[in-house]
């Protein structure tokens, strides 16, 4: 005999439909800087429909990876949950990695696409010519005509890419064990080792993030999710938001303390998480320059203690 309740394969095409449905209300904040440009969930779930409809058009199928090279914001966002809704496998690049490294790790996953920030062209670009398998390149927040692209290599503005899509898109039923994303590994012997996600871990560690003996993360929380996107898919913090209706505020580019001081003071979130550097660099600003933080009532540190200074 088989079950009959619930009987729904745990996919990130399942909890979209569920978070911009749901949980619309909620949203998704980045940090410009001087303030945040926000997208409610039910906004993002319009968006996501406009991306996997236009990656569609590029001729991305079933299976196919999308690579992303993009701080944390709005666009990765919908990258981050539009991709593997369709079937597709999201690649988050790590920004950081030596250059053999990242052109390894983009040919050796075989990424068709690469959607790129506009600030980080500069670093990029020079990639271009030794990936292998990349036959589109879409540029976000920045000028898409700037990037001289290889022959075979076709470059797209995010904006005008997704203005002629339809908001409507039919995600389809996907085997909760195929792959959603993949991540490589840093600082190991050898080369980068790639690490696969199916949909059924990212939403049991979704799920992990909200329970009480993980991160306890609550509908009613903002949380800042400073670690980055691109590092261990943000420690599953981007898809338990969507799970719990938490909102979520994205640094962007802006990670040094005095403008993460900052975006904490504008926006008071109430849950933050980012490996110990960077909170070292922020008790070392508030020593200097002290300010209210008790919006927060909660602070994830990954890798080791965040000793006291």
């Amino acid at each position: 005999m088989l079950s009959t309740m619930q009987d729904e394969p745990l996919s990130l095409a399942t909890l979209l439909r569920y978070a911009s449905t749901f949980q619309g209300d909620s949203t998704v904040s980045t940090w410009t800087g001087a303030g945040v440009r926000t997208v409610t969930y039910r906004e993002l779930g319009t968006d996501s429909a406009r991306l996997a409809n236009a990656l569609r058009r590029l001729g991305i199928e079933e299976g196919d990876r999308v690579g992303t090279f993009m701080w944390n914001n709005n666009e990765h966002m919908v990258a981050y949950i539009a991709v593997p809704a369709m079937g597709a496998v999201l690649h988050a690049l790590n920004i950081r990695l030596f250059p053999e490294q990242l052109v390894f790790v983009a040919n050796h996953a075989e990424d068709k696409v690469v959607i790129v920030d506009g600030s980080l062209l500069p670093l990029f670009t020079p990639y271009l010519p030794s990936l292998k398998t990349v036959q589109h390149v879409i540029v976000t927040n920045g000028d898409a005509s700037t990037v001289q692209a290889p022959q075979g290599v076709q470059v797209h503005s995010y904006v005008e890419l997704l203005a002629g899509q339809s908001d409507s898109y039919d995600f389809p039923v996907i085997d909760e064990r195929s792959a959603a994303a993949m991540c490589y590994t840093s600082g190991t012997t050898g080369d980068p080792k790639g690490v696969v996600y199916s949909h059924r871990s990212s939403w049991l560690h979704a799920m992990q993030v909200g329970s009480s003996n993980g991160m306890g993360l609550l509908g009613s929380d903002t949380v800042l999710v400073i670690v980055p996107q691109f590092h261990a898919n943000a420690w599953g913090l981007p898809y338990g938001a969507l799970m719990s209706g938490a909102s979520l505020l994205m640094p962007d580019r802006f990670l040094q303390p005095e403008p993460l001081l900052a975006m904490m003071a504008s926006e008071k979130p109430t849950f933050a998480a980012a490996v110990p550097t960077i909170w070292g660099g922020v008790l070392a600003e508030l020593e200097t320059q002290p300010q209210d933080i008790s919006h927060l009532r909660s602070v994830a540190v990954g890798g080791q203690l965040c000793r006291r200074r």
